[in-house]
């Protein structure tokens, strides 16, 4: 039954939604859901020894931070050295920020700059993450699957990431409603 009111709910408004909009959404929402799963398993298990069937395999996450560094070290040493498009990628990153390009393209700053939010978040997460990774030796595959998830998710656009905002809004305020309407701790306390 909930199957059928759950294709109800996600196939009416496809019919009136541009298929692109329906498309990315549901990636984002999928990828929002694995990024929340690899951040559980860092909250609820982060070295992998609880006594449950299965655990995720501990490798220590300091790994993380050296093969990233060292990646991107290389990556920017290789760039230097043959063709610069990392060092062209960053100037059109920084010229998007800074406004520039926005002055080229005869667009506000603003409209030019909203689009790199996404990926400026990502980059600050990233770093907290990463900080968190070494001090506390976090577990290297859920690290790794969040980072992931959450880069996959700045790829797909702020107008995305609006709808999905809006829409991730309306769905806690529908959870948290009913559920302190409908909470056992609730009833307890008044009864």
């Amino acid at each position: 039954f909930s199957t059928i009111i759950t294709g109800i709910f996600v196939g009416v408004p496809a019919l009136f939604v541009n298929m692109d909009m329906v498309v990315d959404l549901t990636s984002i929402g999928t990828l929002f859901a694995f990024a929340l799963v690899c951040g559980g398993i860092l909250v609820i298990d982060p070295r992998g020894t609880s006594g449950a069937r299965f655990t995720v395999p501990y490798l220590n996450g300091r790994l993380l931070i050296v093969l990233l560094l060292l990646g991107a070290g290389l990556a920017w040493y290789y760039d230097r050295h043959n063709g610069g498009a990392v060092q062209a990628s960053l100037r059109q990153f920084v010229e998007d920020v800074n406004g520039t390009t926005a002055a080229r393209t005869g667009e506000s700053w603003y409209s030019v700059f909203r689009h790199q939010i996404p990926y400026l978040v990502f980059l600050l997460a990233s770093l907290a993450i990463m900080v968190v990774t070494f001090q506390k030796k976090l577990s290297l595959l859920p690290v790794l699957g969040l980072l992931t998830n959450l880069y996959l998710m700045t790829q797909l656009g702020i107008n995305n990431w609006t709808m999905f905002l809006v829409w991730l809004l309306i769905g806690l305020a529908i959870y948290f409603t009913y559920g302190y309407k409908h909470s056992r701790l609730n009833k307890a306390a008044v009864g």
